[in-house]
Order: C-alpha cells, then sequence, then structure tokens
C-alpha cells in the first residue's frame, strides 16, 4: 500500500473467556492514572498496546504515520499506570490522549502532524463524507472477507473486498450515526462515525464462540431445519418490489498480468420472493471497463451474463434443487454445528450430492437463524469430485484449437435484515477458474472469472418497474455495453474497493489502458 497513506489501528480485547470487569471513571485523568501491568520485556508496539487493550477494554485509535505498529521494542517488566505504559510503548510524550466511550484516541498536537499525511479516501464531498480502512481477525491477524459495513438504522452499507478494505459514503446528515461491523462467527462492532471521519483504520474484529449455555443438547433434524427456513419465506422475504442500489463489478484475470475489469453502479427491480415468475430488471447508472492484455497474448475469454447470474443466485427466489423439497433425494444433509451472526445463533446445515449420483451437483452450507428461521448465508461450489464433467455448462463457445477444463467453481450469497425485520439479499460472488491450453502444447494457463454485487441502498417507496428502454439486458455480454465515462466516476455511490494487486494495476494502467467511452 502506498507509504503516504495514513493508517490508524484499533485494538480490542482478543480473550474468549474474560472475567475482569471495569468500572470506567467520567474523569479522563482517573482512567489514565490506573495501573496496568506490562509482564514481558521485548515485543512490537502492536503486541504491547494489544495487551494493554486486554486489561483495560479501551480501543486504541491512532494513526500509523505517528506509531510505527511494528517498531519493536524493549520495555522493563512493572506495573505502570495507564498514561506511563503508552508514553514507554510509543516513545513518544508529545501525544495527547483523548477519552471516547470505550476509545481512547492518541495524537499529536495539530501542529505537530506531519504534513506529508494524506487519507487514503475518496475526493472530498459537500454532502457526504467517507471512512475507510479494513477489518482484520484479533487472534489470526488475517483480514476478514465480505464483512457487512453499514450504517445502523439505515439501508446504506458495502462489504469488505478480498483484502478485509472497506471504504463506505456518507451523507454529512447522518454524522452523528454509528458503523456496524459484523461477520459470521465475530462479535459486531459498532463505531461513531465521528471517530472514523476522513480517516483509514484497521479495525479488529473479536472472534465469537457460541456459549455451551446457549447450545441446547438435542437432537437437531438438518431436514426439519430446511423446511422451516422455506416456510418462513413468507414471513422474513419481502413480498413487495423494492429497488435495490447495487455496486456491481466482474473481471478477468490471467497470469497475474492481463486483466479486464468492468465496475458499475446498478439499479434493480427486484420483484417480491413469493412472485418467482416475476423477473427483476436492471438499469445502469455508472459504468467504466479497464482492460490491460499483452502484446504476445492471443487468448482474449469473455464473461457472458454476469449480471444475470447475480439475480439467479438470489437463491431465496431462484431455489436451487439442493433447497429444492422436491429433489431432496438427490443430496444428503448433516447439522455440523452453531455459529453467530450480530448476536443471532444460526445452525449450519452441510449439504453434499449422494455418491450414487455420478452427475456434477453442488456441496456447501447453509447458515440459518435459529429463532428467525431466515437463511442468513451460503457457501458452495460445484463438487470438486466431478468438476470435469461441468465444463461444458462454463464455456460459451471456444475456437477449434484450445482445450479447457474448469477447475473450480464457488459461490457465496448473503442476506441481510432491514430495521423491520425484513431481508434482503446483501452480497453474491461467484468465482470460476478454468484451465485453458492450446492443443499440441504441454503448458496451460489457469484464467479466473469472478463477478460480485453487494446492496448498498433500499428503497422500498414509490417502486415501480423500468420502461424498456431503460432495462439492461442481464444476459449480455456486460463489459461490451457502451456507456459514458467521466473523471468523477463514482461521485457518492458506495463501491466495493478494488483488492491491492487490481489497485496496484488500475493505478498503473488507468491512463494507459481501454477505458470505455
Amino acid at each position: 500500500m502506498n507509504q503516504m497513506l495514513a493508517h490508524i489501528r484499533c485494538f480490542v480485547a482478543c480473550l474468549i473467556f474474560s472475567f475482569l470487569v471495569i468500572n470506567v471513571q467520567a474523569n479522563d485523568k482517573d482512567v489514565f492514572d490506573r495501573k496496568v501491568r506490562i509482564s514481558k520485556n521485548k515485543g512490537t508496539v502492536y503486541e504491547f498496546l494489544k495487551d494493554i487493550s486486554e486489561q483495560t477494554d479501551f480501543l486504541f485509535i491512532y494513526d500509523s504515520q505517528i506509531i510505527n505498529n511494528d517498531r519493536i521494542i524493549k520495555i522493563q517488566k512493572g506495573e505502570y499506570t495507564l498514561r506511563d505504559a503508552i508514553y514507554l510503548i510509543t516513545g513518544d510524550r508529545r501525544l495527547s490522549m483523548d477519552l471516547l466511550g470505550e476509545h481512547i484516541l492518541l495524537r499529536l498536537p495539530e501542529k505537530q502532524k506531519p504534513d506529508d499525511v494524506k487519507i487514503a479516501v475518496s475526493p472530498p464531498s459537500k454532502t457526504h463524507i467517507t471512512i475507510g480502512g479494513k477489518l482484520f481477525d484479533c487472534q489470526t491477524e488475517e483480514p476478514v472477507l465480505s464483512a457487512s459495513v453499514g450504517l445502523v438504522n439505515t439501508t446504506i452499507g458495502t462489504i469488505t473486498n478480498q483484502d478485509g478494505e472497506f471504504q463506505l459514503m456518507i451523507p454529512d446528515s447522518l454524522l452523528h450515526a454509528k458503523v456496524r461491523f459484523s461477520h459470521i462467527g465475530y462479535e459486531s462492532r459498532e463505531m461513531e462515525i465521528a471517530l472514523l471521519e476522513g480517516q483509514h483504520v484497521d479495525l479488529a474484529l473479536n472472534p465469537q464462540v457460541v456459549s455451551l449455555q446457549e447450545v441446547i443438547v438435542r437432537a437437531v433434524s438438518p431436514m426439519q431445519v430446511l423446511s422451516d427456513m422455506l416456510n418462513h419465506r413468507s414471513v422474513n422475504y419481502a413480498s413487495d418490489p423494492v429497488y435495490l442500489t447495487t455496486f456491481y463489478r466482474e473481471g478477468i484475470d490471467n497470469r497475474q498480468k492481463n486483466f479486464d475489469l468492468t465496475e458499475s453502479v446498478l439499479q434493480i427491480y427486484k420483484t417480491g420472493y413469493q412472485n418467482p415468475s416475476s423477473a427483476d430488471q436492471v438499469k445502469l447508472i455508472k459504468m467504466r471497463r479497464i482492460v490491460n492484455r499483452q502484446q504476445t497474448d492471443t487468448i482474449y475469454p469473455k464473461m457472458k451474463s454476469g449480471v444475470n447470474s447475480c439475480l439467479i443466485l438470489d437463491i431465496i427466489k431462484e431455489l436451487p434443487d439442493f433447497l429444492d423439497p422436491q429433489d431432496g433425494y438427490s443430496y444428503m444433509y448433516a447439522h455440523t454445528g452453531m455459529n453467530v451472526i450480530d448476536g443471532r445463533l444460526v445452525d449450519v446445515i452441510y449439504f453434499e450430492q449422494k455418491e450414487y449420483i455420478h452427475e456434477p451437483l453442488y456441496t456447501g452450507e447453509l447458515f440459518i437463524e435459529t429463532e428467525s428461521k431466515a437463511l442468513a448465508e451460503i457457501r458452495f461450489e460445484l463438487n470438486p469430485r466431478l468438476i470435469n464433467k461441468a465444463t461444458h455448462m462454463f464455456v460459451d463457445r471456444k475456437t477449434a484449437n484450445l482445450k479447457i477444463d474448469l477447475q473450480q467453481a464457488k459461490y457465496l450469497v448473503t442476506y441481510k435484515p432491514a430495521d423491520d425485520g425484513t431481508y434482503y439479499v446483501n452480497h453474491i460472488r461467484g468465482d470460476i477458474t478454468l484451465k485453458v491450453r492450446k492443443k499440441r502444447r504441454w503448458f496451460s494457463a489457469p484464467i479466473h472469472f469472478w463477478f460480485e454485487m453487494v446492496t448498498c441502498k433500499i428503497d422500498t417507496e414509490q417502486v415501480h418497474s423500468f420502461s424498456r428502454t431503460e432495462r439492461l439486458s442481464p444476459t449480455r455480454i456486460f463489459s461490451e455495453t457502451k456507456h459514458g465515462y467521466d473523471k468523477e466516476f463514482w461521485e457518492n455511490f458506495n463501491i466495493i474497493l478494488p483488492e491491492e494487486e487490481l489497485k496496484d494495476a488500475i493505478i498503473k494502467n488507468l491512463n494507459e489502458v481501454l477505458v470505455t467511452e
């Protein structure tokens, strides 16, 4: 990542079991005079501050251009005041400390802040503010992929990308609202926008373990859980049409050098879940395409029906065979445990095709909320054991001198409840990998096709179908759609940030490669 970007790291307590109770004083001075213990001599700044967080339950926020998280320091073991411990760990007594709820903000006086620090956010807007950052696992420090990032009590939101990064555009009228970060298997976090405004934060999420007290020892029938979920569709999902403002992107990458990226903002007229025969409609709002191909590369793959695939993957409306009670004989199901999302318990149902069936079907996991019976998430893929038999399902046409084999076809679909308890599709992603080899050659090149869509806003008022002239055909080759491009491309729309490798390629090639005009 560009070294000029300012990063802020936010530490959270990582203990799964904790019996320490902290009585927070209203007086900041009393808080910073409290005693903490440093129990080791050597480590990184990150490790020491993390240990302090675990002792106090306070979350540290600071600019990592000022405090180097990875610097290795040596400290004498012992008991210190919280203030002295922070000075000792950071090595900078100029820092001011502000207590903001459960957060401790560390900063230099304004005049001492380096002039070259720049924030990794979109250009400023008169009507919107921007927050951005990265979510990672508190214990493993691995990025948290496809996590939900949204404003509390609104339908505004986005997700983290494959690097765990996010960016959220927020109307300035909601400056005093809170942002919630959530993912299956983690404790949800909420933070005030005022703490994050104009910043790029690294925020740790705490893995959440389902306690034994919450699990009733019982025989769980996976088919009953599945049946309850289907029977509650009319209660949990919208029966009337709504508008979904979504960010859609699709890409093709080959040999880590060639790529074809198309990004867009779409408005979707989503018909009710009780009316599966009524087709969804799509209207294009914004679009851009960036292509980079080596001159010597003669294989030019294209993706067809990516947008339509996202519509079909709304599986609550378009029931696939593994959710269709009439086709239950093809699959076996098992209850494999429980998990949690946003504090709500979910049953985990594993499914796979029965062994006597030799055609390629699916295998995966369903995450069904225990109380509401709503499907919260599904992760599934074509059976890897029979994947080679499904190549024809993904290849529309090819030249005679190419041999193509399907290597992988994975999908992710998540649903998220609005304030009234109605669930809407939140995120859809598909990853398809094909091995392509020219005949009479030994070497082959894997080509990765991927597409994803995230719901950024939901409107339920004055919803009408689009006119024929407005509608986009979702089954066409979307990247070849003609649409005007402007430099202020995203304006105030929420997007999925490009991953680091893709971001570097975009920045490097944006002025040199094909941009759809």
